[in-house]
């Protein structure tokens, strides 16, 4: 009986695109191989699982450019559901390239630091593969499968350092708050699933619109969804886990969070608003424009009192994320969509080069300070006056000094604002302006102690880099100085992002 009913079905496989597919399935090739290296090498030879996964990476950067360059074509797998594009493709370079550097940020902290390398770089690669995918999930399972797949090894590098109760504190902390946040966002999108019918974020769009039959379970499922994104990218009032786990954290991992899981963060909130929320405009605009004046404010006025770089640091990123926030609160205005969408991708990769960079001069300077304090970065200049330089450019482009790659991020932004052309954008614009000026603050007091204060162990004594941080610092130097003198070279990659375009949005 089941053998005739089975015979009637007219079984077809799926059709796999896998060169769509040859960036993930590097990666997780690259977890399986330093599994079983790990397994097998001795444990003076644990270095190699650092070399390996930087390989990794770069071999899953090969797929990506062939992708780019084939042809312009939008590759839709699995009905619709998962989609590789320009947009998609920009944004898997980044997380790839800011991988790489985090890899070098690693290396020696890792072997230096007593931890298990194996393990870490695994959970690092499993991280960045939920981020791969994020960048391709067009449909709510897949994105909520993407974020977990990236958050919990998150959770776990958080709290690395397993005898530092600061480490542990930030693991926790990190992980209670992202369940959370979690839950949240999917009770928003089972409420989603439950009006529309679908989980496929195309048809949910043409299902959400306010002119049509919008009830208060559509305002409470985008609400609900939007907030479970508002706590990946640290946005005010869902920011309370970043400043406590980027500073127990291990350096590099802090690194990580504020730059690559944070844009993982706003790629699958722009993803959802603008393909499965475009109509609904009215109902997550307001509230992600109060989001974006309180999270730059808020940001900004905390980073002044710090007296830690890092403490000092994870406020300046959620003092960033308000910016990148800025345009979208009028993505949904007239004409805005397309200039907002770009000026977001145009600012997290400027802030994935400049924020990197600035990590990777901390790294460098704490091996010989010993510190984190502000105070411990006195008269860098004087006996370290390459890192002293470095950690000045990236510090003004932070600020959004010309010629610096910071200047066109903050202008991209600014001029999505200002295209949209009401009172709301005005004002949000001017609450940017000011935010802006306050940020130069505590920038400007970092570049002080630098340049003009005493060394404050009071003799000259020589920062001895390893080979893999200058490397960092060269690859992340060189992005901010080309990014903000040519900046035609960014706004073009914010061009080819446009999910717009891709999806008729």
């Amino acid at each position: 009986m089941l053998s005739s009913i089975l015979a009637q079905v007219p079984w077809q496989s799926p059709t796999i695109d896998y060169h769509a597919l040859a960036p993930e399935i590097v990666l997780a090739a690259g977890i399986c191989l330093i599994i079983v290296v790990d397994l097998v090498v001795g444990e003076s030879k644990k270095w190699i699982t650092a070399s390996l996964t930087g390989f990794v990476l770069l071999g899953a950067l090969l797929p990506v450019f062939t992708l780019a360059v084939h042809d312009a074509d939008v590759r839709s797998l699995f009905d619709g559901r998962y989609v590789v594009d320009e947009f998609s493709l920009t944004l898997k370079a980044l997380f790839l390239i800011a991988g790489y550097v985090v890899v070098l940020l690693s290396q020696n902290h890792v072997e230096e630091g007593d931890y298990h390398q194996g393990e870490y770089f695994i959970l690092l690669l499993t991280s960045l593969t939920g981020m791969v995918m994020m960048a391709s999930s067009r449909d709510l399972v897949s994105i909520f499968v993407a974020l977990e797949f990236l958050s919990i090894p998150a959770y776990m590098l958080a709290a690395w350092r397993k005898r530092d109760r600061k480490s542990n504190e930030a693991g926790v902390k990190y992980y209670l708050l992202g369940v959370f946040a979690s839950a949240v966002m999917l009770y928003g999108m089972s409420l989603l699933y439950g009006v529309t019918g679908s989980t496929r974020l195309t048809e949910i769009g043409r299902s959400v619109t306010v002119d049509g039959d919008f009830g208060g379970v559509h305002v409470l499922a985008v609400v609900f969804v939007v907030v479970g994104f508002a706590f990946k990218v640290s946005a005010v009032p869902f920011h309370t886990w970043a400043p406590d786990t980027y500073e127990g954290a291990p350096t590099p991992i802090t690194a990580f969070l504020s730059v690559a899981s944070k844009a993982a963060g706003f790629v699958a909130l722009v993803t959802v608003i603008y393909v499965g929320f475009p109509q609904a405009s009215d109902v997550w605009q307001p509230f992600l424009w109060v989001m974006a004046a309180l999270t730059m404010t808020v940001g900004n006025l905390l980073a002044l009192r710090q007296t830690n770089i890092v403490r000092m640091l994870a406020y300046s990123s959620i003092s960033q994320g308000g910016f990148i926030l800025m345009p979208l609160a009028v993505a949904g205005t007239g004409d805005a969509a397309g200039p907002a969408l770009q000026a977001v991708v145009v600012y997290l990769l400027v802030y994935a080069a400049m924020n990197l960079g600035m990590f990777a001069v901390v790294i460098a300077v704490s091996r010989t300070t010993r510190s984190g304090e502000i105070s411990s970065l006195g008269g860098l200049f004087s006996y370290a006056p390459g890192l002293g330089v470095l950690m000045t450019i990236f510090l003004a482009s932070l600020a959004g000094i010309p010629p610096l790659g910071g200047w066109i991020a903050k202008f991209a932004a600014f001029r999505a604002v200002l295209e949209a052309g009401n009172g709301w954008a005005y004002a949000i614009a001017v609450i940017g302006a000011v935010n802006s000026v306050i940020a130069f603050g505590y920038y400007g007091n970092v570049m002080r102690e630098v340049w003009m204060k005493p060394t404050p162990h009071g003799e000259t004594t020589t920062v001895r880099t390893p080979g893999s941080l200058v490397a960092a610092l060269a690859i992340t130097g060189a992005a901010t100085l080309v990014l903000g003198v040519l900046p035609g070279t960014v706004l073009r990659f914010g061009d080819l992002a446009d999910l717009v375009g891709a999806f008729g949005g």
